[in-house]
């Protein structure tokens, strides 16, 4: 169901004016850890008898954004540019029939907690809701070039640390109309809450043999991509091309 999910821009709209910002500053995608060996087991049971995983009804998702500055960019976030990442969450979800409602956004003005170190103090402030719910943190200041991270699903009690850590922290530059060129579109988000949903990276495994990222309708790939290419194939002895547009490379937001 997730594996077909495509952007919705297109990579030439974008891709003469991101060549300059690329060069200035050198973005890591995704710092999300390899799953567990029991989600990677639950995902390929799904692929095994997809049916009998198949969602009865279409999912919303109640969602809190937190944006998190440092005192120097407080207000570089606005509510209009929230309400545009929830849109491109719709987009790119709404074909699978899963949406996304805001419950509510709040701002926080915390140096240390901006920088995404603090997690163990910010994440119990912050978070609303229960575990069905989604939580997003926008960082000003998401260290090392890091775009987003995210934590896969687990099986966790209410209140508890494992609780707690739930949620993507995202690089709050990341929003459409944000700085992180080419990186500004909505798509780190999107992305990070694809691990939420406990997908995994396209190529995953980074093989050209197994399951590979154990969606049945994306085919084998071994690496991630880079920027903006009209056609990548790292397995080019198994079938089909590289998904370069699937929200779970790591292809620019302007595609």
């Amino acid at each position: 169901m997730f594996g077909t999910l495509r952007s919705v821009a297109l990579c030439a709209l974008g891709a003469s004016n991101a060549l300059a910002a690329v060069a200035a500053v050198k973005y890591t995608r995704c710092g999300t850890g390899p799953p567990a060996a029991d989600l990677v087991a639950t995902a390929q049971s799904m692929r095994a008898d997809p049916q009998a995983f198949a969602a009865a009804t279409t999912l919303n998702v109640r969602t809190y954004f937190h944006v998190v500055t440092t005192a120097a960019k407080q207000g570089s976030v606005t509510q209009a540019q929230l309400d545009d990442q929830l849109a491109y969450m719709n987009r790119s979800y709404g074909p699978s029939g899963i949406g996304f409602t805001l419950i509510g956004s709040d701002y926080t003005v915390n140096d240390d907690w901006a920088t995404g170190n603090y997690d163990t103090q910010m994440k119990p402030a912050l978070r609303n809701g229960t575990y069905a719910d989604l939580n997003v943190y926008f960082l000003s200041d998401l260290g090392g070039g890091l775009l987003g991270i995210c934590n896969f699903p687990e099986n966790v009690s209410p209140g508890s640390a494992d609780f707690y850590r739930d949620g993507c922290n995202v690089l709050a530059q990341s929003v459409p109309g944000g700085t992180a060129t080419p990186f500004n579109l909505g798509g780190t988000a999107t992305h990070e809450i694809g691990h939420w949903f406990g997908l995994f990276h396209v190529f995953q495994g980074s093989a050209c043999s197994g399951s590979g990222d154990s969606v049945s309708d994306t085919p084998l790939q071994s690496t991630p991509t880079n920027g903006c290419p009209s056609s990548k194939d790292s397995c080019p002895r198994a079938e089909g091309l590289d998904s370069i547009n699937n929200y779970m490379d790591y292809s620019d937001d302007v595609w």
